[in-house]
């Protein structure tokens, strides 16, 4: 796996939550919801609540606010009923983007999403106008600097069942099949490994590059504008960065 921009969109977003912690905790605590209304309180038998707990904790949410996020899911009755909707579209410079989020009220955020393409010269496209760009992998990223030993975690991770392992600047990143995911991982995390992101989601198949450094920008504020909206929960896209 060469080229794939993923780590760096992942930088880029936990810098920007450093500055607004409140928000990303926010978005977690509903993502913690709808894992827990899915599939139950217990992230041991619940996957991707499993998931959310290791992501909110790479984020530096207190163990305090997942407890009480995970004890108000479970309460019943409580907390908004949140909808998992995905947009697709074109950003500039014809940037094929795919836009996660969890709502209340479809109406607003399809157009607030809606209005995010378009006053950044982009265009939302149909469900399926570019997700035929993207594949379904897990994705686990390691720290070079806390893991020194690269033929070990390579060999570690293709025993565990990864389908691909790449070496790039500040990480390993390793891929897996999607139905090999939570497998691959949890055979990490019993080998000791802390992970700096881990995820299931779309990968770019084929990549887009922007040369216009005007462009650029408008896209990077583009990105940043979703990235503040509260019912976005992920942006993925395939710029070549």
């Amino acid at each position: 796996m060469s080229g794939h921009s993923k780590w760096s969109n992942i930088k880029r977003k936990k810098e920007a939550s450093d500055a607004a912690k409140g928000a990303i905790f926010t978005k977690l605590a509903k993502e913690i919801q709808v894992a827990v209304k899915a599939g139950g309180p217990d992230p041991d038998g619940n996957s991707r609540l499993k998931d959310v707990v290791a992501k909110a904790k790479a984020a530096n949410m207190p163990n305090d606010n997942i407890a009480r996020a995970i004890k108000k899911a479970a309460g019943a009755g409580e907390g908004d009923d949140y909808e998992e909707i995905t947009y697709e579209g074109y950003g500039p410079g014809g940037v094929a983007v795919i836009v996660k989020t969890l709502t209340n009220n479809r109406n607003r955020t399809a157009g607030d999403v809606r209005h995010l393409f378009d006053k950044h010269g982009g265009n939302m496209g149909v469900s399926g106008s570019v997700s035929f760009l993207f594949e379904d992998k897990g994705v686990i990223v390691i720290s070079k600097e806390e893991y020194e030993d690269e033929d070990q975690v390579m060999s570690d991770a293709l025993d565990a069942g990864a389908e691909d392992f790449a070496a790039e600047d500040e990480c390993y990143e390793i891929t897996t099949a999607p139905e090999d995911y939570y497998a691959v991982r949890d055979a990490l995390e019993d080998k000791g490994y802390v992970f700096l992101d881990s995820s299931l989601g779309p990968v770019p198949v084929t990549y887009a590059q922007i040369t216009d450094p005007a462009m650029l920008e408008q896209f990077e504020k583009m990105l940043d504008k979703m990235d503040e909206n509260d019912d976005i929960q992920e942006v993925f896209h395939n710029l070549d960065d």
